[in-house]
């Protein structure tokens, strides 16, 4: 016969043991005995027992005693008090320190079978809410997503492991409200949570960057939805935050990005400017930026600020080319009320504005002497005084600068300060004129439609074949702004939708087309072209690498090609 259940009877009254294993072993169920603290002990580290019924009084100790001892080796098992005075506040307490129930003496046979089904019911209840709590808790400990659950009043009640380590909390916020839980970012998954709660209703945001503070940033997908309790009752939401920030690396670097923030192309030239802009987003160095007029500066400036830490805080940008020393000293520093002539009231400098950001000096090689001067000081403390006060103000600034001169031979003239230009070209992007990298020009063309179509209302879907041509074999002096330009002066024109030559400036109409140069006249031009960069650059590799676009070990690799001498003869 199989037995209902694991019984410990412990009673120091060989009577009172002896009528208890009487009645429920006639009821089925498997009784043990003890007589005392010390047997009752014993037994239980031998025997995973389901019930237990407990005398107050057992000599020395008492069935309070054995409870707790039950509790320390983690037993679950009800814990019934037996008594022989009903009333006393031991019975009592121990219900309140956990006792399923207490029961007096004398034990009528009906009282001891009743509260003994009730207790292994309320055992059995016990162990499949345990089984599902492990359940769940093994769930959220295995899923390597992770998972916050908040009920209607956003306060959090569970956490895994996974969403710890994504968000950078510890078990410590459950029971918090969400919006008060510091996660040092920009609490994208709040929103998520809001819109649900708002709404009963699932949200899914995919592909949301992460940048937490001090750490490094992520790139998940976040899908929350509604919980309904038992009876279908509105109770909280639960949240599902997908790290996809691998998948996303693993993309960048399988397939090539045509665009980069709002950097158009896919050449080998913009891939590892691309490259170069990541590594630059999270330190704080200075950099400078050069290349032709219209290659894009600006906007590889704005890539290195908005894919780094100071993205939140203001981009400033200063067109130094376009001001007088007077005012570019003005408008980078500030000045007090009546510093000079006009000056009728105080003014905060751009440097001051982009505390905590970037200031973006654009044409950075046209400033005087005077102001070169300013600014490496600033580049050095980190602090300048504004026009007419001497009172010093320090600021947390990161500097790019930008640049179409040669600063290099500037230097050489005198022309530019040379310790300047060294603090400003810590790390140096050059970017590429559109002739270097024409395989981009496709991709450009269809973004300009796309730009232009919405401008002008228009549904203009390609080029010809003839004017792809042309745009292949143009040398584009004004780069990729002059084929914006041109492209906007063909939407002008064109009332079909494609745009042909006879749309196109002048200029490019009638281009004379050049007979296509041999692989041996090609590679005599490259040769004639790294000659020169080296002699540029007094035959420093690293320099003549820079100048000509690519890197050291393709710089060596065509002077083997080509027997090139590897210093100047």
């Amino acid at each position: 016969m199989e037995h209902k259940g694991r019984i410990l009877v412990i009673d120091d009254e060989e009577s009172i043991r002896f009528t208890f294993e009487t009645f429920l072993s006639d009821a089925g169920y498997s009784v043990q005995t003890a007589a005392d603290y010390d047997q009752a002990v014993a037994l239980i580290e031998k025997t995973d027992f389901e019930l237990i019924f407990a005398d107050i009084i057992l000599g020395g100790k008492t069935g309070i005693d054995v409870m707790r001892e039950a509790r320390a080796r983690n037993f679950t098992c009800p814990i019934v008090m037996v008594t022989g005075a009903p009333n006393v506040e031991s019975a009592s307490e121990a219900v309140r320190l956990g006792a399923f129930d207490y029961i007096p003496k004398p034990v009528h046979q009906d009282t001891l079978l009743h509260v003994a089904k009730m207790a292994f019911g309320h055992k059995a209840l016990s162990d499949e809410k345990e089984k599902y709590r492990r359940h769940i808790e093994a769930i959220f400990r295995s899923v390597k997503d992770g998972i916050v659950t908040v009920d209607d009043s956003l306060r959090v009640v569970e956490i895994n492991e996974a969403a710890q380590r994504l968000c950078g909390i510890g078990r410590n916020a459950i029971g918090e409200v969400f919006s008060a839980v510091p996660l040092g970012c920009e609490k994208n998954c709040l929103n998520v949570f809001v819109e649900t709660i708002g709404t009963k209703r699932p949200v899914e945001r995919n592909r949301v960057e992460c940048h937490p503070k001090n750490r490094s940033g992520h790139v998940v997908t976040l899908s929350s939805s509604p919980l309904l309790d038992h009876l279908g009752s509105f109770s909280g939401a639960v949240l599902v935050i997908r790290d996809e920030t691998r998948l996303s690396d693993l993309e960048r670097d399988l397939k090539e990005r045509r665009q980069f923030h709002n950097i158009i192309g896919t050449s080998e030239k913009m891939q590892e400017i691309y490259t170069l802009i990541e590594n630059l987003a999270d330190v704080q160095t200075t950099v400078l930026i050069t290349g032709e007029s219209g290659t894009g500066k600006e906007l590889a400036a704005e890539a290195v600020h908005y894919k780094g830490l100071r993205s939140r805080r203001p981009l400033v940008k200063v067109n130094c080319s376009a001001l007088s020393e007077n005012l570019l000293e003005s408008e980078l520093f500030g000045h007090v009320k009546g510093a000079f002539t006009g000056a009728v009231k105080d003014k905060v400098g751009r440097f001051q504005r982009a505390d905590g950001g970037t200031i973006f000096l654009d044409e950075i090689g046209d400033i005087s002497h005077r102001i070169q001067l300013r600014l490496l000081r600033v580049l050095q403390e980190m602090e300048f005084e504004r026009v007419g006060e001497s009172t010093p103000i320090r600021v947390d600034v990161r500097v790019i600068a930008a640049t179409n001169r040669d600063l290099e031979a500037k230097v050489k003239k005198g022309e530019f300060r040379e310790d300047l230009y060294y603090r400003l070209k810590v790390v140096e992007i050059t970017l590429p004129p559109l002739r270097d990298r024409t395989e981009d020009i496709p991709f450009l063309v269809n973004h300009f439609i796309e730009k232009f179509n919405k401008e002008m209302g228009k549904q203009i879907t390609a080029v010809t074949t003839d004017v792809q041509e042309r745009f292949m074999e143009y040398p584009w002096p004004g780069n990729i702004r002059e084929l914006e330009h041109t492209l906007e002066h063909a939407f002008i024109l064109c009332r079909q939708n494609m745009i042909s030559l006879e749309h196109l400036p002048g200029h490019l109409k009638t281009l004379v087309r050049s007979e296509p140069k041999s692989s041996q006249e090609r590679e005599k031009d490259e040769q004639g072209e790294i000659l020169r960069a080296l002699e540029k650059t007094a035959w420093n590799k690293a320099k003549a690498a820079r100048l000509l676009g690519f890197d050291r070990k393709t710089l060596y690799r065509k002077m083997e090609k080509y027997n090139l001498p590897k210093s100047e003869a």
